[in-house]
């Protein structure tokens, strides 16, 4: 018998836990409503906790279904895990496949884009429509290969490990309205790692902008098998890392059939800042399916 790790009130996160266990390890994930599966993959140091405002605006109409990555949220940290991108891709695959996932809309954010894509490059009949928020795909240009020295280097994995720097510091700096957030928001995004063991997910993530530059490369020269799929673009513009018109264009040149629309009032964790227009791309996406 599975249980959460952490307390969350029912009025921030009224949701029934739901377990995907692969290799003895235990996968927490929400599976909330009926009708047109909605797959939302979080980043990091987030957990199916930054959708749940999206949830609660969609749950009527759409199946919503939200994992934690192994080492992450209420997820177990399963022996010998390396926490790499390639390898939570791996169990998004397979958690797709115990689901029996089919025409669903991926929704992806931060880590999530190349998460979910490598996936959907691989599966596209499955893939119904795209929602990309903030988020890359592709081999990491010089300012992305600085933020990983810099951040995923032995001094930022030293802040990450020692002092949760990336849940405590750089999670309430990417939210555009976090005056407006009750300090329980936050604690929320601190509490899924109260060791040093357990913030090792953290830390892999910015390095793996580097080390993984060869696998994002391939996701991207991949990406035209989803070109015919409908797509929507909702961009946080107040994104220090991917709130540049450089970067929307790039995906306007992979999706050039692609729905945008600019938030000049979110940041990079946008699903806190603007939920409501995130749920109106998934029903305006559902429309054109």
């Amino acid at each position: 018998m599975h249980a959460r790790k952490f307390q969350v009130s029912e009025e921030l996160y009224p949701f029934a836990p739901h377990w995907f266990e692969r290799g003895g390890s235990a996968m927490h994930y929400i599976d909330e409503g009926a009708g047109v599966p909605v797959l939302m993959l979080h980043g990091n140091p987030t957990w199916s906790f930054l959708y749940r405002d999206i949830i609660r605006e969609l749950r009527g109409e759409f199946r919503c279904i939200a994992p934690d990555y192994p080492g992450f949220g209420h997820s177990d940290h399963p022996p010998g895990y390396g926490y790499t991108p390639r390898e939570h891709a791996e169990w998004i695959a397979a958690f797709i496949d115990h689901l029996q996932l089919d025409r669903y809309i991926l929704m992806v954010q931060d880590w999530g884009g190349p998460i979910g894509l490598s996936v959907a490059v691989e599966q596209e009949e499955r893939v119904a429509g795209l929602v990309i928020m903030n988020t890359w795909a592709w081999a990491p240009p010089a300012n992305g290969r600085l933020f990983s020295m810099l951040v995923g280097g032995p001094l930022g994995r030293y802040a990450h490990r020692r002092h949760n720097f990336f849940a405590a510091k750089i999670v309430p700096s990417g939210i555009y309205y976090r005056k407006r957030k009750p300090p329980e928001v936050f604690k929320a995004y601190t509490d899924p790692f109260p060791t040093e063991e357990s913030r090792e997910g953290t830390a892999v993530f910015p390095r793996e902008i580097r080390r993984s530059k060869d696998w994002l490369k391939g996701i991207g020269n991949r990406l035209g098998r989803l070109v015919d799929k409908p797509v929507e673009l909702v961009w946080g513009m107040k994104d220090l890392a991917f709130g540049s018109e450089a970067i929307v264009r790039r995906w306007q040149r992979y999706f050039p059939q692609a729905h945008l629309t600019r938030l000049e009032k979110a940041s990079h964790y946008l699903q806190e800042d603007q939920p409501e227009a995130i749920a109106a791309a998934v029903r305006r996406l559902a429309e054109r399916i």
